[in-house]
């Protein structure tokens, strides 16, 4: 069962600005995650294999928000803020708390944009605040001339497939709803994209699923992608990389040697397979019209 935590902070600051995802600021309602994903970089000792059950809510977090953005905001610090960075804020108990929803309307009293990243339909439920925020919102100079958004909608999808998702993402939304909401997150003429990552390995990161994936973001018309291959950290039984290499054995067996040569000497992919895999993307980019930034 998910249990209260007081935080000590809600608002952090980032030490740099990350090109894809724009983080000046982000914002973890929850701590710990119900979607459970199995290569998730946050696993560990801490939160031990099934993540649901270590979840926990930060009850104080619209108080500190308040008092953060309030002070940034009179010293005119704003900036885009990231809602999540560690963990979704659209988990199933966010139909209960609405702790997400109350921390927008904080965002909103104080104008600042934000860039939401989940793997939930849930997040239709908050359009109405989010349209706020778009026409409300002030970004830094600097993208003064740059940026006509204030919002941006990320899906995460480490696949399309649902089946595939059921293996390596067994509490989250299904790609194929996560795919429906995104359009629909278009049709409302939000700035809307895909994080397309991690990408499997030999499973979803295949040339047919590659094809089959960017085609179809193609003609949804998603604004932008950000494809990017896996990492896979630890030796313990809760940690990602026996998570992940037990689901392959169970499911791909005829995939566990080339998964233990692949991470034989690294939690990260040998440089001859990001660089392969790199150049696909980029072609695949260009072949559907797709931008690997929000904005050039």
């Amino acid at each position: 069962m998910p249990h209260d935590i007081l935080a000590k902070s809600i608002l952090n600051k980032t030490k740099r600005r990350d090109p894809w995802f724009l983080d000046d600021y982000t914002i973890n309602p929850y701590s710990g995650c119900s979607f459970n994903c199995l290569y998730c970089y946050i696993r560990g000792s801490k939160y031990g294999i099934h993540m649901e059950e270590k979840l926990s809510i930060k009850t104080n977090a619209v108080e500190l928000l308040e008092k953060a953005l309030s002070n940034r905001a009179k010293k005119n610090q704003y900036g885009i803020i990231v809602m999540s960075s560690a963990t979704d804020p659209y988990l199933q108990i966010e139909k209960e708390t609405q702790l997400t929803r109350r921390l927008l309307e904080v965002i909103l009293k104080y104008r600042f944009p934000v860039h939401i990243i989940t793997k939930s339909d849930l997040v239709i439920r908050d359009f109405d605040l989010l349209k706020e925020i778009n026409e409300r919102a002030i970004l830094p100079t600097e993208y003064d001339g740059k940026l006509a958004h204030k919002v941006f909608i990320t899906f995460s999808f480490s696949t399309i497939d649902d089946a595939i998702g059921k293996i390596f993402e067994p509490g989250a939304t299904p790609p194929s709803i996560r795919m429906k909401t995104m359009q629909q997150a278009l049709n409302e003429n939000f700035l809307s994209g895909v994080s397309l990552m991690p990408l499997i390995p030999y499973i979803s990161d295949t040339g047919e699923h590659l094809e089959k994936m960017f085609g179809t973001f193609g003609a949804m018309k998603v604004k932008y992608i950000f494809p990017s291959t896996i990492t896979l950290f630890g030796e313990t039984n809760s940690d990602s990389k026996p998570l992940v290499f037990r689901a392959v054995e169970k499911h791909y067996p005829q995939l566990i040697e080339k998964y233990k040569t692949l991470f034989s000497n690294s939690d990260y992919l040998p440089a001859y397979y990001n660089n392969a895999f790199q150049k696909k993307a980029n072609e695949l980019c260009a072949k559907y019209g797709l931008k690997n930034r929000i904005f050039e």
